[in-house]
């Protein structure tokens, strides 16, 4: 039998699908973080960096990059088994940046990622999301080579409010990638279910 439960004479449930963001710089690993967890062939819009595109594409610190996402990732996780999420990728680059109004509609959260040898890289998706009051959380991708920074001086540098969660991954391992979405799913359903005049005041 397809589904167990069918012999009681109920039927399946159907799983909660949620849509999940993932943001960040340029080359900071989201197409990686995307392809690391999905359980499908993931959807991939990748072109190679050009000469034209070099006075625009800052690869200082990602010289061996060489390709760019110009659309977006796409790529699904089963949590559990009433519980699906569908994550989408947004592209690095400022001349990109039309696209993401579109991607973040009906998003529950989103991750940003982000590299500490480039952490300004970052501050853009920070700033997109708290002005359009999308819960997110920082997962900050542990590149080989990268110094660590307690969670606390990552906070500060990016002047988070201090219910934003920032947790430290590597986004090509499987596990790791699933415990920031995780994270990210927690903290936006925290936020859904939080009293309005619980929110805290940014100082």
């Amino acid at each position: 039998m397809a589904f167990g439960r069918s012999s009681r004479g109920k039927r399946p449930v159907e799983p909660v699908t949620l849509k999940i963001l993932v943001a960040g710089g340029f080359g900071v690993g989201k197409t990686t973080l995307v392809g690391a967890v999905s359980e499908i062939r993931p959807l991939r819009t990748e072109e190679e960096l050009s000469e034209a595109g070099r006075p625009v594409d800052d690869v200082a610190g990602v010289e061996a990059k060489t390709t760019t996402t110009v659309a977006m990732d796409f790529g699904r996780i089963t949590l559990r088994e009433n519980l699906v999420l569908y994550l989408f990728g947004t592209p690095g680059q400022d001349r990109f940046w039309f696209l993401w109004d579109e991607l973040a509609q009906g998003s529950l959260g989103a991750v940003v990622l982000a590299d500490t040898r480039r952490l300004e890289d970052c501050f853009a998706a920070v700033d997109y999301f708290e002005r359009r009051a999308i819960p997110f959380v920082v997962a900050v991708n542990c590149f080989e080579g990268a110094e660590r920074f307690p969670v606390g001086t990552v906070q500060a540098a990016l002047d988070l409010d201090p219910e934003v969660p920032v947790v430290l991954c590597d986004a090509r391992d499987r596990s790791s990638a699933r415990d920031v979405l995780v994270t990210v799913v927690e903290h936006a359903v925290e936020r859904v279910e939080r009293p309005r005049d619980a929110e805290p005041a940014r100082t």
